[in-house]
């Protein structure tokens, strides 16, 4: 064996153009006596590549810099402040003398270790922008990978665990309105709805309350965008549409009253109402007449019929009606320019036709013919003057799938995804102060958030 190792040895020797190679013989920790021998390289004085993967040269390092972090916050727990931070003029303690001694032969030895290694730069980093030192400040250049800086010269580095790095964050307080406005909720002041816009996005719904009894299968419930003394936004008004008799308007103080199902008043109209297309607006509950193809005007302070209209040609009482049926024949909507009815005729066969109304005297200002299907959709609502309409009442993933503008005259198909969570949506209506969708599904009061794009 050993004239094996010695014809390796010589080989080496000849091959290594004046670099000799040496055989070392010992006892191992067992006792056995090994040979050993290493050749000096014939290109390369040192590896610098290894640093970067040499596993233990790593650990040596990092424990090397957990040893500087352990000296450093025991010399600030003794007064100093790191290798640089001790007032050379002022009088010191022996033991603080030798504790500042030691770090600063540490701190040292780090850094001839680092660029020494690495050249200036960590394992595992990008080199800083414009050559310049990540640690060194802004004008500290990069030194080059065979310089050994002076200790008491080189610019401080404070090293940092990479978890820490990785976990560290900023927190900015930010006041609650502010987050309301960025949610994209389609509240008033939020950047994408305010002002009038096109309808881009309908949110999940919200449930407000729920009907506990049958004659709350379905219903409609309402704000008044544009309130009268003494009456506020906060009022909250209900009507359960189940019944032949339906004369009882239920008045809540707010939202929450509502929830917990205990009204503050109940109005007793003196003429019942058809269906699910009632609206608030203006002081005034606005209802179609049971049996009629009216429309007429309660006054919420007075408790009176204020005003009643003939809506000429309109069907009533299931001629056309939206596809859920309910006696749905003329709907009510409010926006953002007022009050308006949806409705179809003979004429229109079938077709929706969209009138706005004076709120006080309820006569037609105007009147567009659109060329959708009453029948064939299930609810509708009007938004900055353009209406609306959805797919189904029972699918839960249904669609806002036609939009038709006033303002030009034309319809258009839409996509927009409306969740009917209940599986029976009765009523829908846009409320332009809450900038929400006002629903209700199967004994269930909802809101839906909304986003309008920017005019």
């Amino acid at each position: 064996m050993l004239g094996i190792w010695l014809l390796l040895w010589g080989s080496l020797s000849l091959g290594s153009r004046a670099d000799t190679a040496f055989l070392r013989r010992a006892h191992d920790s067992s006792g056995h006596c090994t040979y050993s021998f290493t050749v000096a390289s014939p290109v390369e004085a040192a590896c610098p590549e290894a640093a970067g993967g040499v596993p233990e040269l790593r650990a040596e390092l990092a424990a090397l810099a957990s040893r500087l972090s352990r000296l450093e916050s025991r010399e600030r727990g003794m007064g100093g402040s790191g290798p640089r931070g001790a007032d050379p003029g002022g009088p010191r303690d022996p033991q603080q003398v030798t504790s500042a001694a030691r770090l600063e032969a540490a701190y040292g030895e780090l850094l001839r270790a680092k660029h020494r290694h690495f050249g200036g730069q960590w394992p595992g980093t990008e080199p800083p922008e414009g050559g310049r030192s990540r640690h060194g400040g802004e004008g500290a250049a990069l030194a080059p990978a065979h310089a050994v800086p002076d200790p008491a010269a080189a610019p401080r580095w404070d090293p940092q665990p990479l978890t820490y790095q990785e976990l560290q964050s900023e927190r900015t307080e930010v006041p609650v309105s502010r987050l309301l406005e960025e949610t994209a909720l389609g509240r008033p002041g939020s950047e994408d709805s305010a002002g009038c816009g096109e309808l881009v996005w309908v949110g999940e719904p919200v449930v407000f309350g729920r009907a506990d009894s049958i004659a709350g299968k379905y219903g409609v419930w309402m704000k008044d965008p544009e309130p009268v003394p003494p009456f506020t936004r906060d009022n909250t008004w209900r009507v359960d549409a189940v019944g032949t008799e339906v004369r009882q308007l239920f008045q809540y103080e707010e939202a929450e009253q509502l929830a917990r199902g205990y009204p503050a008043k109940v109005h007793i109209l003196p003429r019942p109402l058809e269906s699910t297309g009632a609206v608030i607006y203006r002081g005034g509950l606005f209802f179609q007449p049971r049996h009629s193809r009216s429309v007429a005007r309660y006054d919420l302070r007075g408790e009176t019929v204020t005003a009643e209209r003939e809506i000429p040609g309109a069907g009533y009482h299931g001629q056309y009606p939206y596809s859920w049926g309910g006696y749905t024949d003329i709907d009510l909507a409010v926006d953002e320019t007022g009050l308006w009815v949806i409705y179809s005729t003979e004429k229109a066969r079938g077709a929706i036709v969209l009138s706005k109304l004076d709120p006080e005297t309820l006569e037609i200002r105007r009147t567009w013919e659109t060329n959708i299907r009453k029948r064939g959709v299930a609810n509708s609502f009007v938004i900055c003057g353009t209406l609306y309409t959805v797919s189904s009442y029972t699918a839960p993933n249904a669609t806002i799938n036609f939009a038709y503008d006033t303002a030009t005259g034309t319809s258009r198909a839409l996509s927009i995804p409306f969740e009917n969570r209940f599986r029976y949506l009765s009523m829908l209506d846009y409320n332009p102060a809450e900038r929400q969708l006002f629903a209700w599904d199967s004994f269930n009061m909802v809101t839906y958030p909304i986003r309008l794009s920017r005019a």
